[in-house]
């Protein structure tokens, strides 16, 4: 299907933006070590230079699409053509975080600027126009079994906050790379439909969803991705199922990865770089689904975490 995938684990702060790749050959997947993503343009230049003759999927864990009850009072028809048209015109202050209730609005949809006594969830709902904080999640992101529900990417408070980290990732990839003619599932189709030729198509991911795939999840309360001898408890499991479907890893990504990706704090970072992109392999090797549920919201507003 595809000769090449990308995975960035990305982050506002670009130091701990980690790109992990694998690239598809008579053996299989051949995957490298997680190196830093490094300056935005010049990635996007390799990934389109790659994309002249390959097929390649790059995937990066921030949102990328916006919950329908959002989306459908923006004056746009979807996502894909809301994107382009974002920071100009009457969208400007698209990104600038809303210090007061007063502020928030469609074209400035982020909240709050910093935590200070009074500031609500039910404030930001008020503000866009929806009578519960719940419209303001995406399908793919609600509460399920054994998973609890994401944080809203327009709410910018608390530790597992993505909308600053998606606003940087819209500006700096995505927006820029469909402006080149990059695609975006799954909002311009299947990725069977979008691997059919030479090009370059972008996914949203999350490492997490592939700890349960390659059997390498942490055991609740008792376990932590942030722990190194944690991460390198998990070596051998992810090897049994690389040589399960014939993944292979370069000699330095088996080192980093059988070290537990070192000591330092950047080691979750590369940790779940390199584990999204054993969720990417997973889907495009069709033994997970690309998406699980049929909505109209989702190829239109809403879009999906690949492999969820």
């Amino acid at each position: 299907m595809f000769d090449q995938l990308l995975h960035a684990d990305w982050s506002i702060g670009a130091s701990k933006r980690w790109l992990a790749s694998a690239t598809h050959g008579e053996s299989g997947w051949l995957v490298q070590a997680p190196a830093q993503v490094g300056d935005s343009g010049q990635f996007l230049e390799k990934a389109f230079s790659s994309g002249s003759t390959q097929r390649v999927l790059a995937g990066f864990d921030f949102p990328i699409g916006v919950p329908s009850a959002y989306g459908i009072k923006t004056g746009f028809r979807n996502f894909r053509e809301m994107l382009p048209a974002l920071w100009r015109d009457g969208w400007s202050g698209f990104s600038a975080v809303a210090k007061l209730p007063a502020e928030i609005s469609v074209t400035r949809p982020f909240y709050p600027m910093s935590s200070t006594k009074g500031v609500s969830r039910t404030e930001l709902a008020a503000g866009l126009g929806v009578s519960s904080f719940d419209e303001l999640l995406r399908i793919c992101e609600r509460r399920i079994e054994h998973r609890q529900a994401a944080c809203s990417l327009f709410w910018t408070l608390g530790g597992n906050q993505v909308g600053k980290a998606a606003l940087t990732g819209w500006q700096e990839i995505v927006r820029p790379a469909l402006l080149r003619g990059a695609k975006l599932w799954p909002f311009d189709g299947a990725l069977s439909d979008l691997a059919d030729a030479p090009g370059l198509v972008l996914a949203e991911t999350y490492p997490a969803e592939t700890y349960r795939m390659v059997g390498a999840g942490f055991k609740p309360s008792a376990e932590s991705k942030r722990n190194q001898e944690h991460r390198r408890s998990k070596a051998a499991p992810i090897m049994d199922w690389a040589r399960k479907h014939g993944v292979l890893f370069t000699p330095d990504a088996q080192a980093a990865l059988v070290d537990g990706f070192g000591a330092s704090k950047s080691g979750e970072d590369r940790f779940d770089a390199l584990l999204g992109l054993l969720g990417m392999i997973e889907v495009v090797e069709a033994r997970q689904h690309e998406r699980t549920e049929e909505h109209a919201v989702i190829p239109s507003w809403e879009g999906w975490i690949l492999g969820r």
